[in-house]
């Protein structure tokens, strides 16, 4: 992120709508000097949720692009989601083996165009989900966003493979660690509202999975069990009652 980019284009933004300083304020919930000192170039001495909330109410975006050591984070990241990926798989084959899985699942519909983290479809109830993996949760809008745009897309998906669902599916997979956590519960309403069903519920619908689920569960560990390294059982924090729960393939 340029911090004098941004100021420019916060100050320009504004000015361009009629607004003063203390309008924008207003609209996005800080002070006018809090507006000031982002139009000056000062972006570090502010929280990046208070960066986020005065973009917002201009309808700017802000991306904050990691760099570490010449693209080594990228491979880092991979392998993160790799893992993950194959931990949510082999439960699947494990646990749930009515399942047929198509991982990374590329779609081109009406110039709509991306990938589906797994496909899964249960031929016995004409069942489809969709599953997104997430090793770390940044932007929660445009994550549900997304979510949405492929579970929209998912029953044309299906087709391709000559599925014809009764009912699309979606399940939101994150990475358990504390910063995930910290940010589903700040957003549990969002994310409760979007996808509402818990634990128990999903793994119960994947058993048997009749109608239609919309959920999100945190999982725990690189083996299928869920398992964490860490003994002992799987605390519930206070909060959404679907927002704070890990999932264990059990």
């Amino acid at each position: 992120m340029d911090d004098f980019r941004l100021a420019a284009a916060i100050r320009q933004v504004r000015q361009s709508r009629g607004w003063r300083q203390v309008d924008l304020a207003e609209r996005c919930g800080r002070s006018k000097s809090v507006i000031s000192r982002l139009e000056h170039g000062d972006v570090g001495s502010q929280s990046i949720d208070t960066v986020r909330a005065v973009a917002q109410a201009l309808e700017i975006r802000v991306d904050l692009v990691p760099r570490w050591r010449a693209g080594d984070l990228d491979r880092l990241l991979n392998r993160a989601h790799s893992g993950l990926h194959e931990s949510v798989a082999q439960a699947f084959r494990t646990r749930w083996p009515a399942w047929n899985l198509i991982p990374e699942a590329t779609f081109s519909v009406y110039g709509e165009r991306g990938s589906i983290d797994l496909l899964a479809w249960h031929p016995g109830r004409r069942a489809l989900l969709v599953v997104e993996l997430k090793t770390a949760i940044v932007d929660v809008n445009e994550l549900l966003s997304t979510l949405d745009r492929k579970r929209r897309l998912a029953g044309r998906i299906a087709a391709d493979h000559g599925w014809d669902p009764h009912a699309v599916s979606a399940w939101l997979i994150v990475t358990n660690d504390r910063t995930n956590r910290r940010r589903v519960i700040a957003h549990a309403a969002m994310l409760g509202s979007a996808l509402p069903d818990g634990r128990a519920t999903l793994l119960r619908w994947l058993r048997d999975p009749t109608g239609r689920v919309a959920g999100h569960s945190f999982w725990t560990g690189s083996r299928p069990e869920g398992r964490s390294q860490a003994r002992g059982p799987t605390r519930r924090i206070r909060g959404h009652p679907s927002s704070v729960e890990s999932v264990r393939a059990t």
